[in-house]
């Protein structure tokens, strides 16, 4: 599993890139897997507020529906609309796919690093 060195993570299993007060978020290489392929997309609005710790989206899977939660509070500056159409580029390049790009970024929930998401990924698959 691919976890890049220059992102963020969250134990909700989202990533984010900080380029200086804005921020792209999406859903880690882990988390696109476990969902296994998706179907939908549901994002919010440009000029929506999110929040640390809350969903800001949702993804659909043949699976299940599974909320997206914002690791930052923030105004979304824009969205990835090619993702409505196409949701299985998740899938496959959940690193380029980003969700949504927040701008006034505050509140940074407890981001993890490369190598500290790496170890939670794996304390999750030992209880699986």
């Amino acid at each position: 599993m691919n976890f890049p060195a220059e992102l963020k993570y969250t134990k909700s299993h989202e990533w984010i890139a900080f380029d200086g007060d804005t921020a792209c978020i999406g859903i880690t290489d882990y988390a696109q897997e476990e969902l296994g392929d998706l179907v939908f997309a549901n994002l919010p609005q440009a000029g929506d507020e999110v929040f640390a710790g809350e969903a800001f989206a949702d993804v659909e899977s043949v699976k299940a529906v599974s909320d997206i939660y914002s690791p930052v509070t923030g105004t979304v500056l824009e969205i990835n609309e090619e993702l409505l159409d196409h949701p299985e580029l998740i899938n496959e390049a959940p690193y380029d796919a980003w969700f949504v790009k927040v701008e006034g970024v505050s509140a940074q929930e407890d981001l993890l690093d490369a190598d500290e998401y790496a170890a939670f990924v794996e304390e999750e698959k030992a209880k699986e």
